[in-house]
């Protein structure tokens, strides 16, 4: 993995996360904040299990794949980790997570670094950076949590279509004037995050395409009824 510490540069690709945006350069400058832009090739990991850094990642670039290796041997899907998301040491714990690996999925990936013990004392100086962190992290820990309800309480068109959903409202890209989704994921990355099989999933999206629910074209799932997919999502 490549580190990256231009300080002409540092500041205004920190400003690309939210809870940033607000610093100004003087108080970059009195802040002295310690941390690393790292970039990682397609596949390279940034974290293996067991081999926990105590480190809080945010993602400038890129799809970070979280998830953990089961007794017998299959790769786990935790999470799918996108632009502007944070992963690695989230509750400021030391050794947390050590059975979850991180890695560059799909592409090359950017991301800043703090170690718990920088960034901690950046939240300590900066008051409305904690506040806004904790708002962050509060989304994120609702999006799991719902995540779970799903699976547990919810068949598996109203998982997709929530899933569908919440991946259109991450991304703020159009196409045609409809919501449209990148498809970096594949049917046995979907499969795995709405407790599902790859078959079962590709037969539910060719039947939401057949209902006008959705177009899938080679690089875009186009959401083309909204309203429909929510009642669909809704439904147990």
């Amino acid at each position: 993995m490549k580190k990256t510490d231009s300080c002409d540069t540092n500041l205004l690709l920190l400003r690309g996360f939210d809870i940033f945006q607000h610093l100004t350069e003087a108080e970059y400058e009195e802040l002295d904040l310690i941390h690393n832009f790292l970039e990682a090739a397609k596949g390279e990991y940034i974290y293996f299990p067991n081999q926990n850094r105590n480190k809080l990642y945010f993602t400038k670039a890129g799809f970070i794949k979280l998830g953990y290796i089961d007794e017998e041997g299959n790769d786990i899907i935790k999470e799918i980790i996108q632009k502007g998301e944070v992963f690695g040491q989230l509750t400021l714990e030391k050794n947390n997570n050590l059975g979850e690996f991180a890695l560059a999925y799909k592409s090359h990936v950017s991301l800043c670094a703090f170690t718990m013990e920088d960034f901690l004392r950046l939240l300590k100086r900066k008051p409305e950076i904690a506040i806004a962190f904790s708002f962050h992290l509060g989304h994120k820990l609702r999006k799991v949590e719902n995540r779970l309800l799903n699976i547990l309480n919810k068949d598996v068109k109203s998982r997709l279509a929530q899933l569908l959903l919440q991946l259109a409202a991450d991304n703020s890209c159009r196409i045609e004037n409809k919501p449209a989704i990148d498809k970096f994921l594949t049917h046995e990355d979907i499969s795995k995050l709405i407790g599902s099989s790859r078959q079962t999933v590709t037969t539910t999206l060719n039947q939401f395409e057949k209902q006008g629910l959705i177009t899938i074209t080679k690089k875009f799932i186009l959401l083309n009824n909204l309203d429909n997919l929510k009642k669909m999502a809704s439904t147990s």
